[in-house]
């Protein structure tokens, strides 16, 4: 039952885009169009879930064992780096379309907070090695989830009539305060 918990709680509750603000830029970015957005979206959650199962690896089998848990933030960020280099050159060869389509974005994982964030929550949390695995599974399709409405709605809002001084930034801004403000209304409901 706990494991359900920490995923629900990493997609939904605690979801890292709209209630820890991690990973905003792509958020923005990439939330044009959903099939930009979702393939963004699973591409990330592949390096989440990866780097949440390989962090918790290095973690306790190197870095705890040879007691130099110092070394932690470069350890993963190392390791986050080498897993978006794999994800960028298995896009790239497979859907090329998808890797124009998500241009500068696709190598702006490395740096993407969410990541480091998910890697540095497990370890904060104590989680086991499966635990880890589900949280960056589930912060995975959080991300995804957060991706996919914000892109559906700014395709809907390209056939609305928007006030001039709102197109653009303004509006992208003011729609995701609102999914940020409605997410944290499950603010509290699991601590896991």
């Amino acid at each position: 039952m706990e494991i359900i918990l920490i995923f629900i709680s990493a997609a939904i509750v605690n979801n890292f885009v709209l209630t820890y603000f991690l990973g905003i830029c792509p958020f923005i970015g990439v939330s044009k169009k959903v099939e930009t957005a979702l393939n963004m979206g699973m591409a990330t959650t592949f390096v989440m879930t990866l780097t949440a199962a390989i962090t918790w690896l290095i973690n306790t089998y190197i870095l705890i064992k040879f007691n130099v848990p110092f070394l932690e933030y470069v350890a993963f960020i190392i390791t986050i780096a080498s897993l978006v280099q794999l994800v960028e050159m298995f896009i790239r060869k497979v859907s090329p379309a998808l890797f124009r389509a998500l241009g500068i974005f696709l190598p702006l994982i490395t740096t993407n907070c969410a990541i480091l964030g998910l890697a540095l929550f497990a370890v904060l949390r104590e989680y086991n090695f499966i635990e880890s695995v589900v949280f960056g599974l589930g912060a995975g399709v959080g991300f995804t989830l957060a991706l996919v409405i914000m892109a559906g709605i700014r395709e809907e809002l390209e056939f609305m009539d928007v006030p001039e001084s709102f197109k653009g930034a303004p509006i992208t801004l003011l729609i995701a305060g609102m999914l940020a403000l409605s997410f944290m209304g499950f603010a509290g409901l699991l601590s896991v």
